[in-house]
């Protein structure tokens, strides 16, 4: 028994008339007949009465009818579920993002975006480290991550740059330098510098590192914070100075000035991850999504 004799059973069952029935399936009426005949013959009863007076429903007719509508719809929605997934509108993703990445307002305004285009997609989020984010994309838990770039080559692990944005002074604000428009990167050369360590952003941190060379001193990290949030936090202990994404400044955290750098621009990148190899349909369309985003909002030679 196959659908296509439940869709033949089912057209001849409501307009009671094979010629009709025959018509509207788009065959021709023996063809009909004998596969009314092949699927009676299969369910081993009469299900049409046929006289001169017409067809009507044999009673075991009318059980059939309600059991193969019910066959007949389950089949719709089982192909429009494996459609559905196949575009990408059901299922689950899991977002990861670092502190500071959640900061940038290109994450959230491409989460909202992402969750209006699939709303069928249960959509998770975990906030950890870059070096914690990039594990878990690696053993699967995490879809899709958005951190801080450059990052340390993991095998099995994309990580494709999406945009950049400058990287700003942070410093007490009853400091010296707090009440300049802006600051050379070499003027903090003999402050206590704070930032996190090297193994939890490698990417940024050897990044700032070139640059403080580049500026003519070595960076000494003099306080440790465990992520960017709690950089500024120390900063505004008067624990020391940092350099930090430029999106940072969006913590106004109390006991803080934000200094544009003057000079070469420093730049902090922001990358999205994944597992290489077969992406289920979900997060084949979030990364297709992200890069278009990215193109649009943040095009290439803008930083932000």
């Amino acid at each position: 028994m196959e659908l296509r004799h439940l869709r033949y059973f089912m057209a001849v069952a409501k307009e009671l008339h094979f010629t009709r029935a025959a018509e509207l399936l788009g065959i021709g009426q023996p063809p009909l007949s004998q596969q009314i005949q092949q699927l009676e013959r299969e369910v081993g009863a009469p299900l049409f009465m046929r006289d001169r007076r017409g067809v009507s429903l044999t009673e075991a007719g009318k059980a059939f009818m309600a059991e193969a509508q019910l066959a007949l719809d389950g089949a719709e929605r089982a192909t429009e579920a494996a459609r559905r997934v196949a575009r990408g509108e059901v299922g689950t993703l899991t977002l990861g993002f670092t502190v500071s990445a959640n900061l940038h307002p290109f994450v959230p305004s491409l989460i909202r975006l992402y969750r209006s285009r699939y709303p069928g997609v249960a959509v998770r989020l975990v906030e950890q480290t870059t070096l914690q984010l990039i594990e878990r994309v690696h053993n699967g838990t995490v879809d899709l991550a958005f951190v801080r770039a450059p990052t340390q080559p993991t095998p099995g692990v994309h990580v494709e740059a999406i945009l950049s944005e400058p990287m700003v002074a942070v410093v007490p604000s009853t400091h010296a330098l707090a009440g300049r428009p802006s600051i050379r990167l070499r003027e903090l050369a003999r402050e206590p510098f704070i930032f996190y360590p090297r193994q939890v952003g490698v990417g940024l941190y050897n990044v700032l590192v070139g640059a403080c060379r580049r500026a003519g001193f070595t960076l000494s990290v003099d306080v440790e914070a465990p992520q960017l949030t709690s950089v500024v936090t120390f900063v505004a202990a008067g624990m020391g100075v940092s350099v930090v994404p430029a999106t940072m400044s969006q913590l106004q955290v109390e006991g803080v000035r934000y200094l544009p750098l003057q000079g070469r621009p420093l730049a902090a990148g922001l990358a999205m991850a994944y597992r290489e190899g077969p992406a289920s349909e979900a997060l084949a369309f979030a990364v297709d999504l992200t890069r278009e985003t990215a193109v649009v909002d943040y095009p290439p030679g803008r930083s932000e």
